[in-house]
């Protein structure tokens, strides 16, 4: 809902509007459901740094290793909503902790696995609780933080997966190199029980009161047409940046020239893109969610188009990526908060959706970017196709800024 002061958020019955007061700070709460989501992240891009060395030991190609990242993403696409209602009368915190505990063991499973099936098995299972974990977080961050700072509560936890491109995804891959693509995921096992206990300490046991929704009100949010502009759109803007992001590794060092070493570097530069994006765009989009989702479509969709031109020339390649990090996952933020606003009473399911969205994107595009990996584009195939799905998101982003101004004036 629009008026000309602002745009309001749904809680319940009581509507709040964005223009009031934001908290000078936000709760710690909302930093501890951040170190949650890096480790969400750094096993979701990990594994693009790792292709190589994974495709080598278990003696598949790079393009079949690839589809450690779409299983995962499939298995995100159902985790999220299912866990979401499959929980939905549970305390969030105990929750949270139990998809930690999964997420651990399935790093277990992966670490000590041998064979190919078995990996795509472990991660599909990862993947579920990821889905769950990510969901429910969301929703305990913008409760903590209140309606006039959800975007930026979302934006940083949302920078916990982000940080994981520049902290966890580098160390990752130099960790590979150093002692085999397994002990990254011996590491993520170990973070995330102890990240249990954290949970454990810092999530508030959310009361009864709090757990009352049914799975009729939660599905009832299915027929807001704003929500599904806005799942849209997460999976249109993902889809691309994740298409070229998913076989970047090749791309660097066969078309730009770059030395295997460097990659992390690169990889770092991405993963600092998406942190300040991340953050900018969880501050700005509080005031000005439709502006931020329209600019960073059409940012993405042009940096991508400028890395298909400019392959061949390293140092631009490397500044590219860096700047798709900044475009291409700054407005994610703000899409959730929008989509938790336009589900009114289903904000776990709203949630819950989002995730499924990003990563239904994911999976499609980073899987038609194997293809084109194997086609005629060679390297530059990924590229080709995350450009024509990024631009696709200028259609939803447009579509709900058009359904505000109309609303708006038929209001005034």
């Amino acid at each position: 809902m629009s008026t000309r002061g602002g745009v309001l958020h749904a809680r319940g019955d009581v509507r709040v509007e964005e223009h009031e007061r934001p908290p000078a700070r936000l709760p710690f709460v909302i930093y501890a459901l951040a170190l949650g989501t890096f480790l969400m992240g750094t096993t979701e891009f990990v594994v693009a740094g790792l292709l190589p060395q994974i495709a080598g030991n278990l003696r598949v190609s790079v393009a079949q290793a690839g589809l450690l990242i779409t299983v995962f993403a499939v298995g995100m696409i159902v985790g999220a909503p299912l866990m979401a209602m499959l929980t939905l009368r549970l305390p969030k915190r105990l929750t949270l902790m139990l998809a930690l505990g999964v997420f651990a063991a399935g790093h277990v499973a992966v670490a000590l696995g041998s064979s190919f099936a078995l990996l795509l098995t472990a991660r599909f299972l990862t993947a579920l609780a990821t889905g769950a974990f990510w969901a429910v977080a969301n929703v305990a961050a913008a409760r903590a933080a209140g309606p006039a700072a959800g975007s930026r509560a979302l934006g940083l936890v949302g920078a916990g997966a982000m940080l994981a491109n520049v902290v966890g995804v580098p160390l990752g891959a130099f960790a590979g190199q150093l002692m085999g693509w397994r002990g990254p995921f011996w590491a993520l096992a170990a973070l995330a029980a102890a990240a249990i206990a954290l949970i454990a300490r810092a999530v508030p046991d959310d009361g009864p009161a709090q757990r009352t929704g049914s799975l009729r009100s939660e599905l009832a949010a299915l027929r807001s047409g704003r929500l599904w502009l806005v799942l849209a759109a997460c999976a249109t803007t993902t889809g691309g940046v994740l298409a070229a992001y998913s076989y970047i590794s090749p791309l660097l060092t066969d078309r730009a020239g770059l030395s295997a070493g460097l990659v992390p570097l690169a990889l770092v530069g991405f993963g600092i893109g998406a942190l300040v994006g991340s953050i900018v765009g969880g501050r700005l989009g509080d005031a000005r969610p439709h502006t931020v989702t329209i600019v960073a479509a059409a940012g993405a969709a042009l940096l991508l188009l400028a890395i298909c031109l400019l392959t061949g020339y390293a140092a631009a390649t490397v500044l590219l990526v860096a700047l798709l990090g900044f475009f291409g996952l700054g407005a994610n933020p703000v899409l959730m908060s929008l989509a938790v606003r336009f589900a009114g009473r289903a904000p776990v399911l709203a949630s819950a959706l989002t995730v499924s969205a990003f990563n239904f994107g994911t999976a499609v595009g980073s899987w038609i970017a194997g293809l084109a990996l194997g086609s005629s584009l060679g390297t530059t195939g990924p590229a080709v196709v995350g450009t024509a799905i990024a631009a696709l998101t200028l259609i939803p982003t447009i579509a709900l800024t058009q359904r505000r101004r109309s609303a708006a004036a038929a209001m005034t």
